[in-house]
């Protein structure tokens, strides 16, 4: 391969103008000739510069309502064209094809014409076809031709001109033609996901492919010895962790972001709440509470299990106040997520200069659609988003006693914190806070045992008379397949029980109920969560 190419000629099509002057007169200090397209060569005009139309090179006019211009043996023989092949240089020199050395191309807005909710004729006529054809023809020959796809990389063409008289290294031409490649197939990715989901209504299409932007490397995964890095998807995104500003803090890990996303999407269900807060640990709540106050809810919160707090992650559905920040700050804190914080919060969180303070603007919704992925060996899987709600009145009571206002609503809150605990999670929760999590045990009865054990520990840190879970709802992620995870709870003082139901022993988990005059309320719908 030739390292240094000069650059004679340069075609240059653009949907995307921006940048454009300085590019074109970097390229007229090296007196390149330039050929163009439609709109972008009567802005070269414009800006003052010589300018060929591609149909004086083609020797045809652009044509359907310019669907048809650059698809021309000149074009892509110019572009194709091994130059030191003697039969390819043949064959350009008798068909009177000159080379293109310097291709300069951005794409037909597709995705922004699907975001507009423009109609489908419209989104149609935004599939760009001979841009991405010179993409990769330029691309395929980097070891000829540069391929430049987006504005940011101007400058470092214009540089690379002028460190090297006018030429391209090879170096450069293999970076670009990376780019290149990565723009087409997520064009192509973005545009078979519409045909797919939005057009044809598919939900598990038979082929699907995806692309994804880098955001940022982190300094290790999960281990130190596992690398990572953060990518956001292109096309729509939710809010999320991704696109919150990082308004101060160390820079942030896998195990961070990891967190600060589980605690986001649980602070999101309170989103049209009261003021709630959300302590995390490793993906995990371990407190959790609304009250008339952020500063009361996390007070709440953390005398669930001030042990685990250290060192966790907080995320609130109300802006950061100096008083919630001030109650924060006490303890040692990861990250803090908000949608925003005043200035007081944010003077009082600048003396933690580790602590990470995320402003996400808004919160996600909790009803939003969309997929989930995991890898497995071999494969990934592939699932809707578990965006299940219940309301009051699809709750069922199935035993002899019916439940009190108050406790329908400690069982709502115990169940919405449940699908965000690893299976088999218990939750116990009293007057809007939680008294006690048991998370990711093997089975059900240790899960409540656990979580008993908490609040028992947590009402001796506290100096209270008696834990939390006494007259507590408690919650279960699935159903309990046998009474004795019931039993468990009976024994923390929980009055209230809310699960799926759906048991072949329903009627020995109701009687027990019965037996220990609890109510219980069935919701029809699990959350494991693994």
């Amino acid at each position: 391969m030739t390292d240094r190419v000069p650059v004679t000629r340069a075609l240059i099509s653009l949907s995307d103008r921006a940048g454009l002057d300085r590019l074109a007169a970097g390229l007229a200090r090296h007196n390149v000739e330039l050929v163009s397209t439609g709109g972008t060569a009567a802005k070269l005009r414009e800006l003052g510069h010589e300018v060929r139309d591609i149909s004086d090179l083609t020797g045809f006019p652009e044509m359907m309502d310019g669907r048809v211009k650059t698809l021309h043996p000149k074009v892509h023989g110019g572009l194709l064209g091994v130059r030191d092949d003697p039969a390819h240089a043949a064959a350009m020199a008798g068909h009177d094809i000159a080379p293109i050395d310097l291709v300069v191309v951005n794409l037909y807005p597709f995705l922004d014409t699907v975001m507009s909710s423009a109609d489908r004729p419209a989104i149609i006529e935004n599939i760009d076809i001979g841009g991405p054809s010179m993409v990769r023809s330029a691309a395929k020959n980097h070891a000829f031709v540069a391929c430049v796809t987006e504005p940011a990389d101007y400058d470092s063409l214009l540089a690379e001109l002028d460190a090297n008289d006018g030429a391209t290294t090879l170096t450069l031409r293999k970076r670009l033609a990376a780019k290149a490649y990565a723009l087409t197939a997520a064009y192509d990715s973005t545009i078979s996901q519409w045909f797919a989901f939005a057009d044809q209504s598919e939900r598990f299409p038979a082929s699907w492919s995806f692309a994804s932007t880098l955001k940022m490397p982190l300094r290790y995964g999960e281990n130190p010895h596992q690398r990572a890095a953060l990518y956001v998807p292109v096309g729509p995104q939710a809010p999320g962790i991704a696109q919150a500003e990082q308004v101060q803090g160390k820079e942030l890990s896998y195990n961070n972001l990891n967190d600060a996303g589980a605690a986001l999407e649980l602070a999101a269900e309170f989103r049209d709440g009261p003021p709630t807060v959300v302590i995390v640990k490793h993906a995990n709540p371990c407190g959790v509470a609304s009250a008339e106050t952020l500063a009361e809810a996390w007070a709440a919160a953390l005398a669930c299990d001030s042990v685990s707090a250290f060192g966790g992650i907080v995320a609130v559905n109300r802006p950061l106040d100096g008083a919630t920040a001030a109650a924060i700050s006490e303890i040692f804190t990861e990250v803090v997520v908000a949608p925003d914080a005043d200035a007081e919060a944010r003077a009082i969180f600048a003396k933690k200069k580790n602590l990470r303070l995320l402003l996400t603007g808004q919160l996600p919704d909790p009803s939003r659609g969309g997929q989930t992925l995991a890898v497995i060996a071999g494969g990934l899987l592939v699932q809707d988003r578990d965006n299940g709600h219940v309301t009051r009145d699809q709750l069922k009571c199935v035993t002899k006693r019916q439940p009190t206002e108050q406790e329908v609503a400690d069982c709502l809150f115990a169940w919405t914190v449940a699908k965000h605990v690893k299976s088999n999670a218990i939750v116990y929760a009293k007057d809007g806070a939680t008294a006690g999590i048991g998370a990711g045990q093997m089975n059900r009865r240790d899960s409540a045992r656990i979580a008993a054990a908490k609040a028992k520990e947590a009402a001796e840190t506290m100096g209270w008379p008696e834990p939390r879970t006494i007259g507590s709802a408690v919650a279960s992620d699935a159903f309990f397949p046998f009474a004795d995870g019931l039993l468990a709870a009976v024994e923390a003082g929980a009055t209230a029980v809310i699960q799926p139901g759906g048991s072949i022993r329903d009627d020995e988990v109701i009687a027990a109920a019965d037996a220990a005059g609890l109510t219980m309320l069935f919701t029809g719908m699990r959350h494991f969560r693994h």
